[in-house]
């Protein structure tokens, strides 16, 4: 009997900030494993044209693509802890930074990558940190909004 291919889980990722181009600055282990990841998607913009003497529907035209933001959850860090921390923390305080890449790997169970989305000229958007709430004993999460400009998948 061949073996079944099932589709992958979700829960099992990671994603690695390419601060250094060259890949010699190993990523900090508390910038590897996140709650969440969304926004790895493509909308396609279009434009409406109007047919004339044909009243019964528009021309809907395809444009261009557009990413939606990046969207990335964990429980929150100290930014001396953290270099993605870090680099958000700079990018709002000084408005100097430069756009990296990134890399999101979906693994398999023995680790290995099954998928990799590679995601280009990333900047921060926006950084939020959960509100705080004495009634909840949940943990504090930190979400950072990231702007790219396109990505592979591999």
């Amino acid at each position: 009997m061949a073996a079944a291919n099932y589709p992958p889980v979700g829960f099992h990722f990671k994603v690695e900030f390419l601060f250094d181009p060259k890949g010699e600055t190993p990523p900090s282990g508390n910038d590897i494993f996140f709650q969440s990841v969304s926004g790895l998607n493509f909308q396609m913009q279009t434009d409406t044209l109007r047919e004339g003497g044909e009243n019964r529907f528009e021309h809907v035209i395809p444009m261009r693509n557009k990413c939606t933001d990046l969207v990335l959850r964990r429980g929150i860090f100290k930014p001396k802890d953290s270099t993605v921390s870090q680099w958000c923390l700079d990018a709002f305080r000084n408005f100097s930074f430069a756009p990296i890449d990134l890399n999101v790997t979906l693994l398999n169970e023995q680790h290995e990558p099954l998928m990799v989305w590679k995601v280009h000229r990333v900047w921060p958007k926006s950084w939020k940190v959960a509100d705080f709430n004495a009634d909840k004993g949940e943990v504090v999460i930190e979400t950072f909004e990231l702007n790219y400009n396109y990505f592979n998948v591999e």
